[in-house]
């Protein structure tokens, strides 16, 4: 079974993190929701807290084949300032894991020297933070073992992509349909 961590730091866009956590689970894909604060309820950028199963310290990365980033403000920077998440994130693309990042959290990958050179796609407003990047206005960018995407907007094409990579086209459009998609 394909394992995916979603990393919630306080100021994540609800929509992003938790449509990725819905979507996944509905294609049977195993999703663990992990706090990088120091309580497992995150606070959500729109007033919506989460409980997470865990909390960063308590996890074997290595376990997981993707970790995803969800966007917002100031969740986004809360993540980009966290040792631990620079950390696996640089060891999940050294690796050919996959990492995927939605509307802001793609500058976490430029900053970490992930994206030079190659395509990727991210919240219109913060392309100014995308240098040596080559940007694209679709919602969903695949460059190797990178997927990101715009934002709010596009968190269900997002999460419909990490599925097909994860478990095949056939069960993206299943749950598509199941979703009335």
């Amino acid at each position: 079974m394909k394992k995916v961590c979603v990393l919630l730091a306080d100021g994540f866009e609800e929509i992003e993190g938790l449509t990725v956590v819905d979507l996944l689970r509905r294609a049977k894909i195993y999703v663990d929701t992990i706090s990088i604060m120091d309580d497992y309820i995150v606070h959500g950028a729109h007033g919506i807290n989460v409980q997470t199963e865990d909390l960063f310290d308590e996890v074997d990365f290595d376990e997981f084949d993707m970790v995803v980033l969800p966007g917002g403000m100031p969740g986004t920077l809360n993540l980009k300032n966290h040792d631990g998440v620079r950390y696996v994130v640089k060891q999940y693309a050294k690796e050919g894991r996959y990492v995927g990042a939605i509307c802001a959290a793609p500058t976490i990958l430029k900053s970490l020297g992930v994206l030079e050179g190659r395509r990727a796609t991210c919240y219109p407003g913060v392309e100014d933070e995308m240098e040596d990047v080559v940007l694209t206005e679709t919602a969903v960018v695949v460059d190797e073992n990178i997927i990101t995407s715009q934002g709010v907007g596009t968190a269900i094409d997002f999460g419909l992509k990490l599925i097909e990579i994860l478990d095949g086209e056939e069960k993206a459009k299943e749950i598509a349909d199941s979703i009335v998609f």
